[in-house]
């Protein structure tokens, strides 16, 4: 039987070409400054995202969308969800800002693939890259469950890891929708409704 390739025969394994590493890293480049870009955008428009709010749905979908697209940078994404659980259906409220949410962290994903010498080494860093390492998509819910400044660094090293973009958006989406339902169904209690 002639075999093309031989069964005791080792194989080789070349390092990346070149052209892949410059690849490689303009792609790293066009997703960090792409993510830079876009929270400068919210930010210099931020007056325009409050308006949203107005739109029902859509625009808590959207305001979430752009407030999780920054890195670093805060934004009113949780104040819309409050208060539109008081005007609207707490649970849709929060299902669909959890969605804008989970895409708008999209961002943080892509600066971790291409910003990986930037944040390794570092103590928190290595902490999070353990417990996403370890835990996968349980610890991206729980760490988007939890209100706190650092979800973008989990982001950050979801995209580091090689996490499939799929589980990271999944994973995201559940842990902000459970946190927005409850912020959404506090705002349907705690404010006036007419």
């Amino acid at each position: 039987m002639d075999n093309p390739i031989a069964q005791d025969e080792p194989t080789l394994v070349t390092a990346p070409s070149r052209d892949a590493k410059i690849r490689a890293i303009l792609i790293s480049i066009a997703a960090v400054a792409g993510s830079i870009g876009i929270a400068v955008a919210v930010f210099y428009f931020r007056h325009e995202v409050r308006r949203l709010g107005m739109l029902g749905y859509p625009g808590v979908f959207i305001i979430n969308l752009l407030s999780s697209a920054t890195l670093f940078v805060p934004a009113p994404g949780f104040l819309a969800v409050f208060a539109l659980g008081s005007v609207l259906n707490p649970l849709l409220v929060g299902i669909i800002a959890g969605a804008g949410s989970a895409l708008g962290e999209i961002t943080g994903y892509l600066a971790g693939i291409g910003g990986r010498a930037v944040i390794e080494d570092k103590p928190l860093y290595n902490r999070f890259h353990y417990w996403i390492s370890r835990y996968g998509m349980l610890a991206i819910i729980v760490m988007a469950a939890v209100p706190n400044p650092l979800f973008d660094l989990g982001g950050l090293i979801a995209g580091v890891t090689g996490m499939p973009l799929w589980r990271f958006v999944l994973a995201t989406w559940i842990g902000k929708s459970a946190r927005f339902i409850f912020l959404a169904l506090g705002g349907s209690h705690l404010l006036p409704t007419g």
